[in-house]
């Protein structure tokens, strides 16, 4: 068992969703079937955070939107041993989110299907009808498949009450969900094309890179990830120098699906235990490869001991 002493209660708002890949056996062609095989998941971001958080031992709470069908029973009976869903509206005639892809041949995509029109839903009456989860909270997380006013909401809401907050992007087209004043904001962990459209910052380079985080930082806010895949992430805080930090090297990739949110995961945990920054980007970028070298999107084998157990295999 994990030593569950230090504890933490941890708010998550945002998506969840079932996915949906169909791998094509042969050439794709229009206006026909096409025989496939095929895989059904459960995701989200702010969903996957929470499983995350919940393996590593932290006292979670959902709340999102989803109907009353099926796939939501599927991601119910997946998240409810380690967060607590009470939380979860569902709403008569709507369905619960879902993304659907179909691949090629190669593995790329040759189209995929977003069905996320009930994230609509995350509005601020809903928030505050939560009011006093949030007010028990040792942080709030938040990802931008919610509505820009709710992200506004959230953000003053912890703002005001000094309650710490962590937004995750969901995608660079969602970015303008992102509130332009963001001055109090505890942690933003972006991507370098998320980072670029939002700042209109191209980043070619490393100096850009690292000038990327600070322009970040100059908005106010607290501490600032900038991830770029197998280069590595860059990360500052406030009055402090901003640093690289390389990727783990993973020799075996099954599936990067969720390397993102388990690296968000971890930094959010080790963060709260206090850890100095170093410590904390290192459980990111460990749980992130753990994740990566696994078949599922949250690896199965997660727990506080065994990131740990992680960490000081990968010094």
């Amino acid at each position: 068992m994990s030593d569950l002493s230090n504890q933490y209660s941890i708010v998550c708002i945002g998506g969840m969703n079932v996915d949906r890949k169909f791998y094509a056996k042969s050439s794709l062609q229009n206006e026909t079937s096409n025989p496939v095989t095929s895989s059904y998941s459960v995701g989200g971001v702010a969903r996957n955070i929470a499983e995350n958080l919940g393996r590593l031992g932290e006292k979670v709470s959902f709340i999102s939107v989803g109907g009353r069908d099926g796939d939501y029973k599927v991601i119910y009976d997946k998240s409810a041993p380690y967060m607590d869903l009470s939380f979860v509206k569902q709403v008569d005639g709507a369905a619960t989110g879902s993304y659907t892809a179909v691949l090629d041949q190669a593995g790329d995509m040759a189209i995929a299907y977003a069905d996320m029109e009930v994230f609509d839903q995350i509005t601020p009456d809903l928030i505050q009808e939560h009011e006093q989860l949030l007010l028990s909270a040792d942080c709030l997380v938040i990802d931008l498949n919610c509505p820009l006013e709710t992200v506004e909401y959230i953000h003053q809401f912890g703002k005001d009450r000094d309650i710490p907050l962590v937004i995750i992007p969901v995608s660079s087209p969602k970015m303008d969900r992102l509130p332009k004043e963001l001055s109090g904001l505890t942690w933003l962990i972006v991507n370098k094309d998320e980072t670029e459209g939002f700042l209109n910052h191209p980043i070619e380079n490393k100096k850009d890179w690292k000038e990327s985080v600070k322009k970040w930082l100059d908005l106010g806010i607290e501490n600032v990830v900038v991830t770029m895949g197998e280069e590595g992430v860059m990360a500052g805080s406030r009055g402090e120098e901003v640093v690289h930090f390389p990727a783990v090297h993973t020799p075996v990739v099954v599936d990067v699906t969720g390397a993102g949110d388990s690296f968000c995961s971890a930094v959010i945990h080790t963060w709260l235990q206090a850890k100095p920054l170093k410590d904390i980007i290192h459980a990111g970028r460990i749980n992130a490869h753990r994740t990566i070298m696994s078949e599922d999107t949250v690896r199965i084998d997660l727990s506080r001991n065994q990131l740990i157990k992680d960490m000081k295999e990968n010094k």
